[in-house]
């Protein structure tokens, strides 16, 4: 038996697959894509590979210049979605996303706690506080990346007042007596903060089991030290194992500083997954979903990002770290500004192979391109480096990607002694905690 413990395995539900040229194959059943039923069927495939949850990425402004060439973040609302799918399967986690800085903390509490009795105990929260959609919502303009954070950690400890407000304890149902719940175990929260007041309590009383287990997907030093105070899984963008490595060791020392175990958040990176029979099916099967890449918006993408202009850039001449402009003090998303620059200091890359790395032309994500014997490698590397506690796939290209995937990466991992043969309980949280005994 393998002394590594068992990794934590996710599925996005995105569909990752459909992105760039992917959605024009044949199979690819696009048309679908807002029906239960594509969700579903996902969900069920998972659940047959016994997969801890998968996982529903959302956002709440829909850019215009995405639909001309593909569905881009057009999606039905997560939470809906999810309550859907729990109906038809019974063991694997179904994550939700939910911002922090557009949404009431009440509807919050109420819409996860519902999906959490709808599933049985099943409901995860992946908490983000976006980093667009502001004008949807009645804001002028973004908050600062500190003061999302800061609404964000005082709504979260809001939403967790508001479930134990109304504790499952508290209800009797006893028919005898005619005594349905003890009201003194129900109590307000009377909520007063900086951000946010709420009176409490929730309508709903607790589902009974643990706790929803909360995901936390920001890797901006902000980002890390709330995930590092609240989340259970952290989501975030490792694009290689140095970088998996520097944000487990980050995450483990800003949790001793709150007083956590380290052990208790679990770094799952997103992992981007071109799977094909051969290596050269697999790099063609990229090379065709990204055939129609958008130049000129991935050039001025890296122009926002980091302020460096390639309109013009010579064929073939690398870009090198002295290329690099200072960096600027009001950048967008500094995790993902952070990562391209990193790449270009650790690498010299032309125009043409920049724009197809994943810090270019996705959320810069771990990718593997190639065989499931290729992707096997990598992640049993990654897992025996302590780099990772698992991962969340966002299979690419094609259909087949997600089955092989499914149908013939994890079987293998599970021989290899890195994953479950089956599940042992019926909760999501049960599935994050099991893992601790193969340690």
């Amino acid at each position: 038996m393998s002394t590594h413990k068992h990794l934590h395995i996710g599925l996005s539900l995105a569909p990752t697959w459909l992105s760039g040229d992917g959605w024009r194959r044949e199979n690819s059943n696009i048309e679908e894509i807002f029906t239960a039923d594509y969700a579903i069927d996902l969900a069920v495939r998972a659940e047959a590979a016994h997969l801890d949850f998968v996982f529903r990425p959302d956002v709440s402004c829909m850019p215009m210049h995405m639909l001309d060439s593909g569905s881009g973040f057009a999606s039905l609302d997560p939470t809906v979605l999810l309550a859907a799918v729990a109906r038809e399967t019974s063991h694997i986690g179904l994550v939700s996303t939910v911002s922090t800085t557009f949404f009431p903390p009440y509807v919050v509490a109420r819409q996860l706690q519902s999906l959490n009795w709808v599933s049985r105990g099943r409901a995860g929260w992946n908490i983000v506080t976006a980093l667009q959609g502001h004008e949807n919502f009645g804001l002028e303009q973004m908050p600062s990346a500190e003061d999302r954070y800061e609404r964000a950690a005082e709504f979260t400890s809001v939403v967790q007042q508001l479930w134990a407000s109304f504790p499952n304890a508290a209800l009797k149902i006893d028919r005898a007596s005619g005594h349905y719940a003890d009201a003194s175990q129900v109590h307000a929260i009377d909520h007063d903060g900086k951000h946010l007041k709420v009176k409490g309590p929730l309508n709903l009383p607790a589902y009974p089991g643990p706790r929803i287990p909360l995901i936390q997907a920001g890797a901006s030093a902000s980002g890390r030290d709330f995930a590092a105070s609240v989340a259970d899984l952290v989501f975030a963008p490792t694009p290689d194992k140095e970088a998996a490595l520097e944000l487990r060791r980050d995450l483990s020392q800003r949790a001793l500083r709150h007083g956590r175990d380290p052990a208790g958040i679990r770094l799952l990176p997103g992992l981007s997954l071109y799977l094909a029979a051969t290596r050269e099916e697999a790099r063609a099967l990229f090379m065709q979903t990204h055939a129609r890449l958008d130049k000129p918006r991935k050039l001025a993408s890296i122009k926002d990002m980091i302020g460096l202009d390639l309109t013009d850039w010579p064929p073939g001449r690398p870009v090198t770290r002295t290329d690099l402009p200072p960096v600027a003090p009001d950048a967008g998303s500094r995790t993902h500004n952070s990562l391209l620059r990193r790449l270009i200091e650790r690498e010299s890359l032309t125009l043409e192979q920049l724009l197809l790395r994943p810090e270019v032309i996705s959320a810069a994500h771990w990718q593997v391109v190639g065989t499931v014997d290729d992707a096997l490698e990598q992640i049993i590397d990654w897992a025996h480096s302590g780099a990772i506690d698992g991962f969340i796939a966002a299979p690419g290209g094609s259909v087949e990607s997600v089955h092989l995937f499914l149908q013939q990466l994890m079987p293998r991992l599970v021989q290899a002694g890195l994953f479950r043969q089956g599940y042992s309980g019926t909760t999501f949280a049960h599935h994050l905690n099991e893992g601790r005994e193969h340690a």
